[in-house]
């Protein structure tokens, strides 16, 4: 039982905001960034009103955005529809942008001692390999399946504890990578995966399909202590962030010249900026800077000039140019 400030607060939107945060996160590396949004955003109504910008640079580190644009849209409809107060309903809790079978669970039995089933990776892991069972776990039915099942041993009482447990069992015996720690488990008497041998045969997942590699040319250009920066479309990777000019390609020193003479900026001095690399889950970049020196503001409907400090508080910038925002 590991003592989290979010489970122990007993608050609905406390743990909502945990359980988003927890996603793609790992619990150590996300409690600064939850602190920080529990301050910034102390109640549901904060989160509602406040500008989808702001929210997005509270979130910056943290990746997968749309996390961020879903908690304010379910905000949102918080506020409109049930009073500012997360809805003590499985199915209503459901219904929110960005929660989904698992959230739901985990805020429905967590603040609100609800019987329903919180199935997620660690879950899974746990359950199929304590019932031997060899179904797919990316797959939605494998999930449905084992949260039915769960719930002929939900008890009346504490359902949260016991999903709880179950998650715990998962992420601190039970582990997601490497050997698990079967000598301290209090299932290894019951377990069929570890009475059987099937502990690395067990869960059985969908393999991934190898991500595809992308090269990109990064700008930054600057001008005294401004620089340009561009915004991503409303759709697709990153949409809606902010980032710098680059191109969809590896440039040599020709490409270079011929973009610049493009962009009128013939007479500017450029030096090389670094190489960058960023692994999404479907696709890596690997990026090439290159610094370019201004003596004025190139004018462009695809340019924002901003103070290069503005990048540190005001502009959501993703991780993956975080190299290059370090350089400047």
């Amino acid at each position: 039982h590991r003592k989290l400030i979010f489970r122990e607060s007993g608050d609905p939107y406390a743990i909502w905001v945990s359980e988003i945060m927890a996603q793609q996160t790992r619990i150590d590396t996300m409690l600064a960034y939850y602190e920080r949004w529990m301050k910034d955003y102390p109640t549901i109504e904060a989160l509602a009103s406040a500008p989808i910008e702001k929210v997005l640079k509270s979130w910056e580190g943290l990746g997968y955005y749309n996390r961020a644009r879903n908690l304010k849209a379910a905000a949102q409809t918080i506020v409109e529809e049930y009073g500012g107060q997360l809805p003590a309903d499985y199915d209503k809790l459901l219904s929110l942008k960005g929660i989904g079978m698992y959230t739901a669970g985990a805020i429905g039995s967590i603040a609100f001692e609800l019987q329903v089933p919180a199935v997620d990776g660690n879950v899974l892991r746990v359950l199929t390999r304590l019932w031997g069972d060899d179904s797919d776990i990316l797959k939605d039915k494998t999930k449905k399946a084992m949260g039915r099942r769960v719930m002929e041993f939900m008890p009346e009482d504490r359902p949260g504890d016991f999903n709880q447990a179950l998650i715990e069992l998962g992420a601190t015996v039970c582990v997601p990578n490497g050997q698990p720690l079967c000598d301290q488990c209090p299932w290894d008497t019951v377990c069929k995966a570890y009475k059987e041998d099937l502990i690395d045969q067990l869960p059985v997942k969908t393999p991934k399909k190898a991500r595809r590699i992308e090269h990109k040319t990064v700008f930054l250009l600057e001008c005294g202590e401004q620089v340009a920066i561009h915004k991503r479309g409303d759709k697709g990777l990153l949409a809606g962030l902010w980032e710098f000019p680059n191109e969809d390609k590896k440039m040599d020193a020709e490409d270079i010249k011929e973009w610049m003479a493009e962009h009128h900026m013939e007479d500017a001095k450029t030096k090389a900026a670094g190489k960058g690399k960023h692994i999404f889950s479907h696709v890596e970049w690997h990026m090439e800077g290159v610094r370019i020196s201004l003596k004025t503001p190139i004018q462009s409907e695809n340019y924002v000039w901003v103070l290069k400090k503005e990048l540190e508080n005001t502009y959501a910038l993703p991780s993956a140019f975080e190299i290059f925002r370090k350089i400047l």
